[in-house]
Formats: C-alpha cells, sequence, structure tokens
C-alpha cells in the first residue's frame, strides 16, 4: 500500500505545522482526526487555526526532494516551494508554484505554440485557403 502525504498547514500564514510524509509496505492509513490525536503538534491546536492538503503518493516528489522550504498559499490553497541558489545561498526564501508544473506549463505552451505555427504554415502553403 502507498500513502501520500498530508501537509498541515496555519490557516492565516500557510506556515507548515506538520509533514506526515509518505508512507508504503505494511502501513495503515489514518484519518484527519487519528492524525490530530496522534501528533501533539496538531492536537495543542485550536483546529479552527490549522487546514490539510492531502497529496498523493509521489505528488511533487522531485519538487520536495530539491527545495529547502515550502508553505502553502492561503489563497490559492496551492504548495509553493522555495529552491536554494547556489550562487547566492544566504539569499532568503522565494516562494513559487512548483518547478514541476512550471515545467509541464512551459511545455503545454509550447506545443501549443508549435500546433499554431504548423497550422499558419498549412494556411500560407495552401495560399490561404
Amino acid at each position: 500500500m502507498q500513502i501520500g502525504r498530508r501537509i498541515y498547514h496555519e490557516i492565516s500564514t500557510g506556515n507548515v505545522i506538520l509533514d506526515t510524509g509518505e508512507r508504503q509496505g505494511s502501513v495503515v492509513a489514518t484519518t484527519i482526526d487519528q492524525d490530530i490525536a496522534s501528533f501533539t503538534v496538531l492536537s495543542e491546536r485550536n483546529r479552527d487555526t490549522f487546514d490539510v492538503i492531502e497529496l498523493p503518493f509521489g505528488a511533487y516528489s522531485q519538487d520536495f526532494a530539491e527545495c529547502n522550504g515550502y508553505r502553502v498559499n492561503v489563497d490559492t490553497k496551492a504548495i509553493e516551494f522555495s529552491y536554494p541558489d547556489p550562487s547566492q545561498p544566504d539569499a532568503p526564501q522565494v516562494f513559487q508554484k512548483a518547478l514541476t508544473e512550471q515545467v509541464a506549463e512551459l511545455k503545454a505552451q509550447t506545443q501549443q505554440m508549435n500546433d499554431d505555427l504548423l497550422a499558419l504554415s498549412d494556411f500560407v502553403t495552401n495560399g490561404g485557403v
């Protein structure tokens, strides 16, 4: 069995309170209520002050491996990552959409532009008809 991670975060700031991590093998899925009862960092808080995002197993695995921090955008409820800059190791964290999502969007845009160019080329080749 494979279980994706849950990211518990403060509603007001998006700061991560707890990341349960991914689990696989002989594991048992838990409910959110069971997590709250099991983890002191959650059980000591007012439930109205935090929320949770559940990710499928393997989601953002490369981003989690390469980032130096992450949080939840309080407006979009999406995870934002900060990536280290080797040329500026002391630079403050800058949070952004996952690089894997940015790459996928760029690939889709490139494919759309290629399709549009091909259609235009066919249009011109056929005399604009």
